[in-house]
């Protein structure tokens, strides 16, 4: 078994994957370790969203660049990763959430973006037929859309590995120590590893290998939940949101409805265990049937929730060590994080094989929580 290589990531998510693949197409050998197996917490349990719309101000560059290559991401990883477009909408259900809704689209046009637009209450019921009486408009992102999860990260790990990539899936990190100019990383199984470069991509549990690093990083695990609906007849074909209440809804195009929109239950990332909290999955529920009324005869067939790393300031960690060379980080992508691995990837490969990005990550970076 070769033991060494130029980038040691840690994590085996969407980004630790995305990460993987760009540097290995930029050259570099590349071992990845995850402590459960690819995609086993937030990236295979998410929603599957590829929105651009309603993203922090920070985040939108790097969001315009992954939808970039969300059209195009079979010449990337030779798999459609079941993307789709898809209107997303967040619906004003009061004409105050109208107006909020009108400040930001404004808002995000001053900083010289176009993909939000604000729609009233007839183009709302042309997108959306089925959407509730009440609702009085909406601002939509009308060129993004939806993927599925598990395919789209293991297309990832599986075009990374077609490069020469490493993965070693039930295979904890334990410490990570720099041994001269390189990184020497001890595993579970108590063998150790050698790299050039490390890169943290641990999710909810990222804050640990942060602490070795000597850096703060207040990672709080958290367990989004979802819902599955029965196969209903066609009636909605966008992704959509509510401006007043948490909600992610969506119609499979086999015709089960997929329900989220940051309702939690608990979190043991010790233990890799989540609890379901019926409570919230009411709520979430209600909500849906609020915006949706013909979803008052769905019925739930499954729910499940996943343990996901949320930062304080609801944006993650993207960049170099503070404190360490050769150390780099990406994680924290507080159950938004989908849609940005893409280009997070790009970006992660150039800072560790060319040694800068043109990408704005200051942001990011894990000063701010020093």
């Amino acid at each position: 078994m070769n033991k060494t290589a130029d980038l040691i990531v840690v994590g085996g998510g969407i980004h630790g994957c995305a990460a993987a693949l760009n540097s290995a197409m930029s050259g570099l050998s590349v071992i990845v370790f995850e402590k459960d197996t690819v995609a086993r917490h937030a990236s295979g349990t998410n929603a599957g969203g590829v929105r651009r719309l309603g993203r922090h101000f920070a985040e939108i560059p790097l969001s315009q660049r992954s939808m970039e290559i969300w059209h195009r991401i079979e010449d990337l990883v030779d798999d459609d990763c079941g993307f789709q477009n898809a209107p997303q909408i967040r619906v004003a259900e009061t004409k105050a959430e109208l107006e909020a809704l009108r400040a930001r689209a404004a808002d995000v046009c001053a900083l010289g973006f176009k993909h939000e637009t604000i729609i009233g209450r007839g183009e709302l019921r042309e997108y959306l037929p089925a959407v509730a009486g009440h609702c009085v408009g909406a601002l939509a992102s009308l060129d993004d859309g939806f993927a599925l999860p598990y395919q789209t990260t293991f297309a990832f790990q599986r075009k990374a590995q077609a490069l020469g990539a490493k993965f070693h899936e039930k295979t904890a990190v334990q410490t990570v120590h720099r041994t001269g100019g390189d990184w020497t990383v001890t595993c579970s199984n108590g063998e150790t590893f050698v790299g050039r470069y490390l890169l943290n991509c641990a999710g909810a549990w990222a804050g640990g290998i942060a602490q070795q690093l000597g850096e703060r990083a207040p990672v709080e695990a958290v367990a989004p939940m979802m819902i599955v609906t029965n196969r209903m007849p066609p009636f909605c074909r966008a992704v959509v949101g509510a401006a007043g209440r948490p909600l992610s809804f969506k119609q499979m195009p086999n015709g089960t409805v997929v329900i989220g929109g940051a309702r939690r239950g608990r979190a043991e990332p010790g233990s890799n265990v989540t609890e379901i909290n019926f409570e919230q999955l009411r709520l979430s529920a209600e909500t849906a049937i609020g915006i949706f009324p013909i979803m008052a005869n769905a019925t739930i067939i499954r729910s499940w929730s996943g343990i996901e790393g949320c930062m304080p300031d609801r944006i993650p960690v993207i960049g170099p060590s503070s404190t360490e060379e050769n150390a780099f980080h990406a994680f924290g992508f507080s159950e938004h994080g989908f849609q940005l691995a893409p280009a997070v990837g790009e970006v992660m490969a150039e800072l560790i094989a060319k040694g800068s990005t043109d990408a704005p990550i200051e942001p990011f970076s894990i000063k701010r929580f020093a």
